[in-house]
């Protein structure tokens, strides 16, 4: 007897890496009710086979369904993601990658860049640079030249490489010019000429339509898409074919890391969409199957946060779901397989924790941090899929958390057997293996649990909304860990609902077909621009298969954008139900011809071709890997920098990661992120550049040092990852003050992405001059006045002329004669904005003699020194002793301080006309044994503040602390405030302030420039509004110079 549906029947199936869970949905139902039935099977090396064997198993339960009537299937898949992570060349193609960019825009870190040695080894190809390219406003850079596209048709044909990327900057803007659509035409018009049969099995991938803005990550997503591409089309042929001989006639979709349902076709197409869709079908299980508990309050989550936490055999997972039931997506970008991207992936932080982590005991004597018992650690290493075979309850001789988690249930039910000062008398009994040959001593199963409980509090604080107290939903195999009658810190209610085994199927049911747009509209009418983006949104799902007249608005954003004047982004995202006979019908289409080749689902997957052989220019490749194989091999304990006898100090690329971090921690929050210089400049080393850095004692009096600094909205660096904005502007300027050579290079702030692209230009191919060890500001300023210089001048004109040069043919020369520095900092704004947004400068030159007088010296030796001791505490895993080694290298705890460690709890940010990020972040104070399990333990550190809060203007500008007697202002600037992240010693920067992140402040004494009466004037606390005074409670120490300590005697 087949049971009688009212709705549409579903079948969800999530292919994990140990199982396969399959459910059938019946959603004219609510809830666990809808869950018809579920079967879950180890999954096989062969995916397809055990996805045949897992739906053939659930379609043949008691009255289940005849499979003719299921309306759709929906899978969920880590598949493709494992040919990434298992870097398995069977399953990988090499991709060329052709970039759309003029006038040295995209010339800096060129594609696979910083990729891991290995995959890049395997997927890297060809790569080439072109004409074209528009602005993130949508205004054409350069027109493409098609000669050029076809010479490279010819050239990726010769490589037989059949996996192409076309990557145009700007191209999520452009909406005019449509420059990444028509080279691919005019590309494969060359090749249809070459050879019409390649032509046809040559898959050529537009960046636009993979990811949006930032060029490096969207052509990281864009590449690995491609190299999957053909493995990924043979797979899903194989699915079609094999749901095809059980009798199922229905649309096959695929589950998106997002959620959503990528129909076949969009599937075939963009196989990264999917990499990641595990943890986001969770989560949206959950909220399914505890949305009729959560009836009495507001929204799909209750009206307050809903965490899910996953809880797997080795890891536990846990996200935020917004109220309309989908996870939190994260803000930053997202790390595939070591390879950043910025696809949309689910905000999701993981412990290391499930039901199959190794318990041990210590015998070292140590207490736990509840005090009294045993210490205990709980994984990192798990026994994971092997569980039934190794755990105690099972017959196996490895203690595992799942013990615990049955040797607590049946201890005392009237006792208090976690430490949470509640009875337990209400809890069922774990009914896993058998509980009689669990027998492990209580004082063990009390810390045991203790450090369950905070690993868990801490990892659901980590994804948390706000500080408020949330409902917890525990889902995974592994849930039977935690207790949903126990109380938790932060944690209003705890929830284990029906079916939680298999949320991650029941989510993969219920995706939807989504749209997205986004545009820059006019901001004196929002609301006519948003309708706008919201109807090519839901277009763009309808397109798709989606149902128009009922659909959902996910999200609706509109932000300012630095430095563009008018304008205001929005950005869109909709979802709505598919048509299935319609999604069916073009799947079939699809199927038939998917890109020009044909296939037919009575035929066999093996039909589709094989990716071809590509001619690989071996030695070329090596010897441009070998700058990132050094940093591995490289013992930074013992490395010491290479400086010459003449005194010049020769970097390598070891030299430039420790500079990348310390240039991001003088930054102190801002300053913009150094990475793509740092890309830029291990290019440089690969291709043979000698970059040098020399003291600031060694320069003559006479010597001429121009200052030199990148300016804009960080939202065109994005895109314009390369400029030789500054080197055009050096060249202006010398025209300017009457052709004077220059014979150095000068830092104008250390702080952040200019510290380190100063570097650049000391490149033979651009000035061929040594960078001069020192900058004006010792860290990172926002406003053009604020250089040590002026500290000592008359008047702004003194820092004037400036030359400002845009890096495609324009410039301009902000000339002395400006009222004040506020006159001279708008006209600078203004020939910014009216360049595009981003541009290079170049200021007056300071004499060698004036350098040492008012310059800031061995700025970047202690950027150096600053680095080393994070990469070493990295490589040490020594973490929770980066602040102590940073206040070393910064001079001693004289120089340098822990004001504070916690957990932001708050952040409130806007950005300003003036194009500032401007706001606050407030850090609460954590729990004893919070601090220990994240490393943060040792000294003590704020411990008579609960909290304190940190406002900022691009840059860190105060640390006040607020306790039991009131508030009281502990740092002020100019002192260097600095974010660290604690899980990874770096600092973070304003962008990257968020909730549950927890960090450790750092203040360090600034330069006496700034302690000056006049300094302070320009730079203290009154030049930012604060109505501080600045308190002295630090001593500036000279930073050591590298070249002084390596040099040669």
């Amino acid at each position: 007897m087949v049971a009688k549906s009212q709705g549409p029947l579903i079948v969800g199936v999530d292919v994990g890496g140990t199982n396969t869970d399959a459910v059938l949905l019946d959603l004219s139902l609510p809830g666990p009710s809808a869950v018809l039935s579920s079967q879950k099977s180890p999954t096989t090396p062969d995916v397809t086979q055990g996805l045949q064997a897992s739906l053939l198993t659930l379609l043949s339960k008691p009255f289940a369904p005849a499979p003719s009537a299921i309306s759709a299937l929906a899978i969920g898949t880590t598949h493709f993601l494992n040919a990434i992570l298992q870097r398995d060349a069977t399953r990988l193609s090499r991709v060329a990658v052709l970039r759309l960019g003029s006038h040295g825009f995209l010339d800096g870190a060129l594609p696979f860049a910083d990729w891991p040695t290995p995959l890049r080894r395997i997927i890297e190809g060809h790569s080439a640079v072109l004409p074209g390219g528009v602005n993130i406003d949508g205004r054409l850079i350069a027109p493409l030249d098609e000669a050029a596209l076809r010479h490279q048709a010819r050239e990726v044909h010769r490589r037989r490489i059949r996996s192409v990327v076309i990557v145009g900057m700007g191209s999520p803007a452009d909406r005019s010019h449509d420059q990444e659509a028509r080279a691919r035409d005019v590309f494969l018009a060359e090749l249809r000429r070459v050879n019409p049969g390649y032509a046809l099995t040559t898959d050529v991938v537009l960046s636009h339509t993979v990811a949006g803005s930032g060029l490096l990550a969207r052509e990281n997503a864009a590449i690995l898409n491609a190299a999957i591409l053909p493995f990924a089309r043979r797979t899903l042929h194989a699915l079609t074919h094999a749901t095809r001989q059980i009798g199922l006639r229905c649309p096959l979709y695929l589950t998106s890391n997002a959620g959503h349902l990528l129909p076949f076709s969009e599937a075939v197409a963009f196989p990264v969409r999917i990499f990641s869709s595990g943890p986001t079908n969770s989560m949206r299980g959950a909220a399914f199957l505890v949305r009729e508990d959560l009836a009495a309050r507001e929204g799909a989550c209750g009206g307050g946060t809903c965490i899910v936490v996953d809880v797997g055999g080795t890891t536990s997972d846990a996200g935020a779901l917004l109220p309309n039931g989908y996870p939190r997506l994260s803000r930053t970008y997202s790390d595939l397989g070591g390879v950043k991207v910025n696809l949309d992936m689910p905000s999701v932080e993981s412990v290391a924790l499930g039901g199959g982590s190794i318990v041990r005991v210590l015998e070292d004597g140590h207490a736990t941090t509840g005090g009294g018992g045993p210490r205990v650690t709980i994984g990192p290493d798990s026994v994971g899929s092997a569980l039934m075979t190794r755990a105690l309850c099972f017959g196996g001789v490895i203690r595992t958390a799942t013990d615990i988690a049955v040797a607590s249930s049946l201890l005392t039910q009237h006792e208090d057997n976690d430490g949470d000062g509640d009875h337990d008398g209400d809890i069922a009994p774990v009914a896993v293996g058998n509980p009689s040959l669990v027998a492990i001593p209580r004082e063990v199963v009390s810390s045991a649990t203790a450090s369950v409980r905070r690993k868990i509090e801490s990892l659901i604080d980590s994804v948390k909304l706000s500080p408020d107290p949330c409902t917890v939903v525990l889902v995974g195999g592994g849930a039977i860990l935690l207790s949903p009658a126990t109380r938790r810190e932060g944690v209003d209610r705890i929830i284990r609902p029906a079916h939680a085994g298999v949320a991650n199927a029941v989510g993969a049911a219920l995706a939807k077909i989504y749209g997205t747009a986004e545009a820059m509209v006019d901001a004196e009418d929002v609301q006519a621009g948003i309708l706008q983006v919201k109807k090519q949104a839901v277009w763009n799902a309808v397109s798709k298969g989606g149902v128009e007249g009922q659909v959902t608005v996910l999200s609706e954003t509109v932000e300012w954008v630095p430095y563009i004047d008018g304008k205001k982004l929005v950005r869109v995202q909709v979802a709505c139900p598919a048509d299935h006979a319609t999604v069916y019908e073009g799947m079939l289409e699809s199927g038939r011809n998917v890109d020009g080749i044909s296939f037919e689902f009575g035929g066999s997957p093996e039909e589709v071709p094989e990716p071809a052989t590509c001619i690989q220019d071996d030695d070329a490749q090596l010897s441009r890997l070998r700058p990132l194989d050094q940093l591995d091999q490289i013992d930074v304990a013992t490395y010491r920098p290479q400086v010459l006898s003449s005194g010049e100090w020769v970097l390598s690329a070891t030299d430039l990661k420790f500079l990348e971090i310390g240039c991001y921690i003088l930054g102190c929050g801002g300053g913009g992120s150094p990475y793509a210089s740092y890309l830029h400049l291990l290019e440089c080393l690969r291709q043979g550049e000698r970059i040098t850095i020399c003291r600031p004692e060694d320069l003559r009096d006479d010597d001429v040092l121009p200052p030199v600094a990148a300016i804009g909205t960080p939202a065109v660096g994005l895109e314009r990852i390369a400029s030789n904005a500054v080197f055009h502007a050096l060249q202006r300027l010398r025209e300017e003050v009457g052709g004077v050579e220059y014979t150095h290079i000068l830092a104008t702030e250390i702080g952040g992405m200019n510290g380190l692209g100063t570097l650049i230009w000391g490149a033979q191919r651009y000035c061929g001059l040594s960078i001069v060890d020192g900058d004006l500001m010792g860290r990172a300023f926002p406003n053009f006045e604020m250089v040590s210089q002026y500290v000592s001048a008359e008047s702004i004109n003194e820092l004037l002329p400036v030359a400002i040069c845009s890096g495609d043919g324009r410039d301009a020369i902000v000339l002395a004669g400006q009222e004040d520095e506020t006159a001279a900092g708008k006209e600078i704004r203004r020939i910014c904005a009216e360049f595009g947004f981003a541009a290079g400068a170049s200021g007056t030159p300071l004499s060698g003699r004036k350098m040492r007088e008012a310059g800031i010296p061995n700025s970047f030796s202690l950027a150096w020194r600053l680095g080393r001791a994070v990469r070493r505490c990295q490589l040490d895993s020594t973490l929770g002793t980066v602040a102590d080694a940073l206040i070393d290298a910064a001079g001693g705890d004289k120089s340098a301080r822990t004001v504070f460690s916690g957990k932001i709890r708050g952040v409130e940010t806007r950005i300003t006309e003036t194009g500032h990020s401007l706001g606050e972040v407030v850090v609460e104070r954590l729990a004893e044994g919070e601090m220990e399990d994240e490393g943060l333990g040792g000294k003590k550190n704020g411990e008579d503040w609960t909290e304190v809060r940190v406002p900022f203007m691009n840059e860190n500008l105060a640390v006040v602390g607020k306790g039991a007697d009131g508030e009281k202002v502990l740092a002020t600037v100019p002192d260097l405030i600095i974010l660290l992240d604690a899980s990874s010693g770096e600092a973070i920067g304003v962008q990257e302030y968020r909730y549950g992140v927890k960090v450790t402040i750092v203040i360090m004494a600034p330069h006496p420039v700034w302690t000056s009466k006049r300094g302070l004037e320009i730079v203290g606390p009154s030049a930012f509004g604060l109505p501080y005074e600045y308190a002295h409670t630090l001593n500036y120490t000279k930073p050591k110079s590298v070249i002084d300590e390596y040099g040669v005697s």
